[in-house]
């Protein structure tokens, strides 16, 4: 029951964060990134500290149930254990799993590892190593575009018919190299996951290990009754982490992520989850030849452990890092000499100490505004959100990237807030503008610009050219999507390595502009 219970739960949750990253219209409520919220390394990074007692309580109280039933990465490779187990076409050729010592070296390595690459504000390899941040960027950059050629192979199909209910949309790749690491990402946890089971969550991830720490103490968790166990080993041949020493009758708990699996396999009942009970008597030939000794350090351990839970983010939020900037060639033909991050990001440090790369912000942006970027932050800054103004503009009254994010990297703004934020300024270059080389009237740029950055003063033979006002511009790039000058675009907007406040300005208009192919 309770393994049935956990599946339920697990597909329940996998299936919602995997569709909230996919979702392109919107089906389910921004409400739902609470799910991601919930996740340990955004909760750390975003110093949620409510979330983080709630799950190292949780820890505590049931042990790693966290991995089976909120991680994503974790779900997954059950998913991925469970198809391969279920491909043995009779019982004796199915998957069977051993026992196998854990590889605590490599595990509290990369654990330490991890933990100075956050308070130092190196996030990059936490950015690799994060479950939630690694399944985001799977689902973000393999099954979105599964997903959206899906739905333009129904658009095809329904449009035949004369049924306008589904919507085409444009299938492109954000990044090649944000995509190479999410591949390789899905190709290696689920080889592992495939082969051995939950292997990447017993060696490699660095939430599994942390709360393989607290798991030791847990006070429900999976017992073996030495009276009724046989060391038949048949609970062995079912556990996913390969933690069961049935033959010494001995759990490590520190890799068990109460997946239940061993319960239902017993046979003889010696398996239970429950809280601790007094050891029954054993015949003379089977007792343990020395009880293991009572850890006096038990209280001190919790109330460090939690103690660093709670000192990790503070330490963070002290923490001062300096990104490399590179020069950043653009689709606008200008060479951008500082990359623009998201209105609430604060800026390129801010981001760069609290963000993993999860991608969320990047799938839901209705515009299509924010890419990965690769350098243009630095080493540390890989894979994080940019905006590029190739396939749209910020909207000037959205705030979906800020409302989503889980880590704190892009804090929330209200539209006002919003309406204020300046991430970068416009920058216009006379040689390039068609006023001014092909004598052709224009003014897309003035006409998209919502703060009135962007006027039309008079040029000549009766032409106007655009005239610009840096401080009142937000930066939101209508002017530069919209601009039609080839090869090079004739405005382009300067990011903001520190975001500023812009200068207010007299509104005297609405700010939506529609665009349908051409700018103007």
């Amino acid at each position: 029951m309770l393994r049935k219970r956990r599946i339920a739960v697990a597909v329940v949750m996998l299936t919602l964060v995997t569709f909230y990253f996919i979702d392109f219209a919107g089906l389910l409520p921004e409400g739902f990134s609470v799910l991601e919220r919930i996740q340990f390394v955004p909760a750390v990074l975003s110093h949620s500290v409510a979330v983080l007692v709630v799950l190292v309580a949780l820890t505590l109280l049931l042990g790693r149930l966290y991995c089976s039933v909120i991680c994503p990465m974790g779900i997954f490779q059950d998913v991925v254990a469970r198809i391969s187990r279920g491909l043995g076409k009779k019982p004796k050729k199915k998957k069977r799993y051993q026992y196998s010592p854990a590889r605590n070296i490599l595990r509290y390595t990369l654990l330490a590892a991890t933990v100075v690459a956050l308070v130092s504000g190196f996030t990059l390899l936490a950015s690799l190593l994060d479950p939630y941040a690694a399944y985001g960027r799977i689902a973000a950059n393999v099954f979105a575009p599964v997903y959206l050629a899906g739905n333009n192979l129904l658009e095809a199909l329904f449009t035949a018919m004369g049924n306008y209910t589904f919507y085409r949309m444009d299938l492109y790749v954000r990044s090649a190299f944000a995509l190479s690491i999410a591949l390789l990402t899905l190709l290696g946890v689920g080889y592992l996951a495939w082969k051995h089971g939950r292997t990447y969550c017993n060696t490699i991830c660095p939430v599994g290990t942390f709360l393989g720490l607290i798991s030791r103490f847990s006070w429900w968790k999976i017992r073996i009754d030495p009276a009724k166990c046989t060391r038949c080993g048949v609970c062995a041949t079912r556990c996913k982490v390969s933690c069961i020493d049935s033959r010494n009758h001995r759990i490590d708990y520190s890799r068990c992520v109460d997946c239940f699996d061993c319960l239902d396999a017993c046979r003889q009942d010696a398996l239970s989850f429950s809280g601790p009970k007094k050891a029954p008597a054993l015949p003379a030939a089977e007792a343990p030849a020395k009880a293991a000794p009572k850890d006096p350090s038990r209280r001190e351990f919790l109330a460090t452990t939690l103690a660093a839970t709670l000192t990790v983010p503070a330490l963070m939020a002290q923490g001062h890092g300096q990104q490399e900037r590179l020069r950043l060639r653009d689709g606008s033909g200008h060479t951008r000499q500082v990359p623009i991050s998201p209105p609430g990001s604060l800026g390129h440090e801010h981001l760069g100490q609290h963000c993993t790369a999860c991608h969320l912000c990047i799938s839901k942006c209705p515009s299509r505004v924010l890419k990965p970027a690769l350098l243009e932050y630095g080493l540390s800054g890989m894979m994080q959100p940019m905006m590029y103004f190739d396939k749209g503009f910020c909207n000037y009254d959205c705030t979906v990237c800020s409302d989503v994010c889980p880590n704190g990297a892009i804090l929330p703004l209200s539209i006002e807030e919003k309406h204020r934020t300046q991430v970068g300024r416009v920058v216009f270059v006379e040689d390039f503008c068609i006023v001014h080389t092909d004598g052709t009237s224009c003014g897309a740029c003035s006409e998209h610009c919502p703060t009135q950055a962007v006027s039309m003063i008079p040029y000549r033979d009766g032409l106007t050219i655009p005239h610009t006002d840096p401080q009142i511009c937000v930066g939101c790039g209508g002017c530069e999507y919209v601009c039609p000058a080839t090869p090079h675009k004739a405005i382009y907007v300067e990011g903001e390595a520190v975001h500023r406040e812009a200068l207010p300005f007299e509104d005297t208009g609405t700010h939506e502009a529609e665009i349908d192919g051409f700018g103007f």
